[in-house]
């Protein structure tokens, strides 16, 4: 299973496809269910990605009951409110929809982001 400090690494080294990497985790976490996989602080490096991954694996811990690590307090809140879909029309929808963890880092993300089919 692919930890969150190694899908951070695969989000910085190749960006176009940071998403693609950070859903790859959230379908290895929902299936292996495996805390483990955060233990490991990640580098801090852009701040729209860091608060995206802490905010996802924030989410994810409360979707199963699990008691999320402590590091990932540390992970601050973008400087400027943030839209990763940029599309301008679901700005009003990801503001009213977007999950707790991901709100408190200014990333706006629409209820089923992490929604996988």
């Amino acid at each position: 299973m692919m930890t969150l400090k190694e899908t951070r690494q695969r989000m910085s080294q190749d960006p176009s496809y940071s998403t693609l990497h950070l859903m790859e985790f959230v379908d290895d976490f929902r299936r292996e269910k495996n805390i483990q996989a955060l233990k490991d602080p990640f580098a801090k490096g852009d701040e729209q990605m860091d608060a995206l991954a802490a905010s996802t694996a924030e989410e994810l811990c409360l979707e199963m009951g699990l008691q999320a690590p402590n590091w990932l307090e540390g992970i601050p809140a973008c400087h400027d409110p943030w839209f990763p879909s940029g599309i301008e029309s679901l700005k009003a929808i990801a503001l009213a929809e977007s999950p707790l963890p991901f709100r408190l880092r200014k990333v706006f993300v629409l209820e089923n982001f992490l929604t996988r089919v």
